[in-house]
């Protein structure tokens, strides 16, 4: 009985320190001093993508259950514009042969197989969503969908990271949602092929960032710092904490400073990948962190390349490749 004793003890030792490990304790000897672990999750599946997110080994969320979208966040995207995403990242579309006025969902059966619904509950507007347009419809099962601007929300089974849009156009009746519910800007464009189901074709056409989830970029006067895959600029927070990890950033801090949704590990480029993690927040939002720091990017950047939030009140700063804050004060 002592020996499995001591087994088990040495397997969970084993485990916070492996923990610790990763989420880059310079000090070694740090303890978790009684935080709960489980705080902190894998970034993301490596290979499972989107079925893995939504309980479907097969990828194709076929037997999944309506997943609530969450904080919602706006992409602005290269091609398509300013685009919905849930907390996860991944994009939300919305179909033609539905209706708004009053609102109405026409895609069931097969269809809700491949193009999964967004449960209405747990929603809530990101900065550029008008909270009066976030409702829900009840759908023919009962269930209550999520419509923004009167249109009801979907998944795509056939995106399987965060920044995917291979929905867009498919059959000629799908299309990724705008702020305001209407067809992002890229409007009948991208996806194409196969029919309103996508099962025609691969939708090869649909949008994928040139960049990587995160990478590297050399600003001419910061230097080597960390951008998400729309060149925004990453940040990190002098107030927050890397263990345990803890966010200072909440409520009306989020409209300035968004949080980076999580990145696949293998959707990088050049960044450090010791404590690349997932942060549950205790608002219910999933943040990527860099070495166990939450990072964010900053609504008054407007374009790529831009770097206004450097240095902003003393405490917010760009990312080296290494998760450090660039150009702080000592």
């Amino acid at each position: 009985m002592n020996t499995w004793r001591n087994a088990s003890l040495a397997v969970t030792a084993a485990a916070v320190l492996a923990l610790t490990t990763a989420c880059g304790q310079d000090k070694g000897t740090e303890t978790p001093n009684g935080q709960a672990v489980g705080a902190v999750n894998p970034a993301a599946p490596a290979a499972g993508g989107y079925g893995s997110d939504y309980g479907s080994d097969s990828g194709t969320a076929a037997q999944a259950a309506a997943k609530p979208a969450g904080q919602l966040a706006v992409w602005d995207s290269k091609e398509l514009g300013k685009v919905v995403t849930d907390s996860a990242g991944f994009t939300l579309y919305r179909f033609d042969k539905d209706t708004a006025s009053p609102p109405k969902s026409n895609c069931e059966g097969q269809c809700a197989k491949t193009w999964p619904v967004v449960a209405a509950g747990g929603a809530s507007a990101a900065p550029g969503i008008d909270p009066s347009l976030i409702g829900e419809v009840t759908r023919s099962d009962g269930s209550k969908q999520l419509t923004i601007g009167g249109w009801a929300m979907y998944r795509y089974a056939k995106d399987t990271k965060p920044g995917d849009a291979k929905g867009q156009g498919v059959g000629g009746t799908w299309f990724a949602s705008a702020p305001d519910g209407k067809k992002a800007a890229g409007g009948a464009g991208g996806g194409g092929g196969g029919s309103e189901y996508g099962d025609g074709g691969e939708a090869e056409g649909g949008e994928q960032a040139d960049l990587a989830g995160l990478s590297v970029r050399k600003d001419p006067k910061l230097g080597e710092i960390i951008v998400d895959k729309n060149g925004m600029t990453v940040y990190r927070f002098k107030k927050d904490s890397a263990w345990p990890m803890k966010s200072a950033c909440t409520g009306e801090c989020l409209k300035k400073w968004p949080v980076v949704a999580p990145v696949d590990k293998n959707d990088t480029e050049g960044i450090i990948k010791k404590g690349f993690v997932t942060f549950n927040r205790p608002d219910g939002i999933k943040q990527q962190s860099i070495d166990c720091w939450p990072i964010y990017t900053f609504a008054g950047d407007a374009k790529p390349g831009d770097t206004n939030g450097q240095g902003v009140g003393g405490t917010w700063y760009a990312v080296s490749p290494q998760g450090k804050l660039v150009g702080a004060p000592k």
